[in-house]
């Protein structure tokens, strides 16, 4: 759920990377919110409201996904291609710095690992 709303804070953010599990988790955590807002806009007659949510999530998502291409050391651009960029979802992100940025994962990896010093302190 973390990365849900790491994302929809980032809904404009189209520099830098995204893991994998950021990208799955949105892609997750928004299609099961998308089947509650289709299902409470079908009980309540108001299919406007499920358009209006799928109009609001389109930024994030499209986002997300260049963040993601960005973690495979791919444009932006490659997620416009059917197929192919779903095997680049599927890919682990390049190690260490890439041209989009630092590795995501391993600034995660850091920062548990200062939380642990921090604690033992």
């Amino acid at each position: 759920m973390n990365y849900y709303i790491s994302a929809l804070q980032n809904f404009g953010d189209f520099n830098g990377r995204a893991r994998r599990s950021e990208y799955w988790y949105f892609t997750l955590f928004n299609t099961l919110a998308s089947v509650v807002v289709g299902m409470l806009a079908g009980a309540i007659e108001m299919p406007m409201l499920y358009l209006i949510f799928v109009i609001v999530m389109i930024v994030p998502g499209i986002a997300v996904t260049v963040r993601r291409m960005h973690d495979v050391d791919k444009s932006g651009w490659f997620c416009l291609i059917p197929f192919y960029n779903l095997i680049l979802t599927l890919t682990d992100g390049t190690r260490g710095d890439n041209q989009y940025g630092p590795d995501p994962k391993e600034m995660s990896n850091n920062m548990v690992e200062s939380n642990l010093l921090d604690d033992k302190i």
